[in-house]
């Protein structure tokens, strides 16, 4: 029986694989157009280096590795805001790097986090895009898994949206890592199942509709339906991403392709894709040229 700090490592490096590989293309399609990705011609790049939805994972990570799987609210605002510091040129949204230079100077998380946008708080998809490894680890309690995505969500994403986000990947992830060495859930089931996990809003509308859409739906009319990210928000990516993942839940490799063709938030869409579907797969069926492109993570210490 895999033990909850490695189903989450697994998880991990599964989203840290989706957010280099998806990374990768948002030059791509500048420069060769569609042709590449119709081909499925890997980026040229030799070091896939992730981004911000890699680094802020790894902190969610050490703090459940830290906090026994739960997740102290105070002290990973801080552990945000370091690693923020440390390393600035992740592909940071412009609302993040305001709130984490603030946390990082002092000012108290609650009061940075919740008066962003008006007061609304960000409804980005920010804390989704970290939100996988948690799942993972609380792959046993569903309702754990849903109560700790949403304190690790509020600590930089106060909006409902970006809540309820959160929750659904992690969810998702928990069912993926629960279902590991038996039959995957269909992809109208997992997805069923975590709507019905989250309280009525457009994340959970957006789910209900990915639901009902028939096997042989295209992945650019998902996207196109659904939305992929182009606005960077939780209900404009998560519903879209787990559709993805939901569908490939024993490939992790056909699903990063599948995902990454939607384009969108691409690096983040196929972050959540890949730390769902690893929480179930982990990475080792990968082909060796991704393990050789993606840029290595530093160690978790689980032990």
């Amino acid at each position: 029986m895999i033990t909850a700090p490695t189903a989450a490592l697994d998880s991990l490096h599964g989203l840290a694989f989706g957010d280099a590989f998806g990374d990768r293309w948002f030059a791509v399609l500048r420069h060769d157009g569609l042709a590449a990705l119709e081909q499925r011609t890997l980026p040229r790049e030799p070091l896939w280096r992730w981004s911000d939805d890699t680094a802020q994972a790894l902190v969610l990570v050490r703090e459940l590795v830290d906090g026994g799987g739960i997740v102290d609210q105070d002290r990973l605002a801080l552990r945000f805001a370091e690693a923020y510091a440390d390393d600035t040129h992740r592909g940071y949204g412009a609302s993040m790097h305001d709130v984490l230079r603030r946390i990082g100077a002092g000012e108290p998380w609650r009061e940075v986090v919740s008066g962003q946008f008006g007061g609304q708080g960000s409804w980005g998809n920010g804390a989704a895009m970290r939100a996988a490894p948690l799942g993972a680890w609380h792959g046993a309690d569903l309702d754990t898994a849903a109560e700790q995505a949403a304190r690790q969500s509020t600590v930089s994403h106060h909006h409902p949206e970006a809540v309820a986000g959160a929750v659904a990947v992690a969810v998702a992830a928990a069912l993926a890592a629960h279902s590991r060495g038996g039959p995957a859930p269909s992809r109208t089931d997992l997805l069923q199942a975590v709507a019905a996990q989250l309280p009525d809003c457009d994340v959970r509308s957006g789910l209900r509709i990915a639901a009902r859409m028939p096997e042989h739906t295209s992945v650019r009319h998902a996207a196109k339906v659904l939305g992929s990210g182009y606005q960077m928000s939780g209900p404009d990516t998560v519903p879209y991403a787990l559709w993805c993942a939901a569908g490939h839940l024993d490939d992790l490799h056909e699903g990063m392709w599948f995902t990454v063709a939607g384009q969108g938030d691409i690096d983040t869409t196929c972050a959540i894709a890949g730390g769902v579907i690893a929480a179930r797969t982990g990475v080792a069926g990968l082909p060796p040229a991704w393990h050789a492109a993606r840029e290595p993570l530093p160690a978790v210490a689980i032990g």
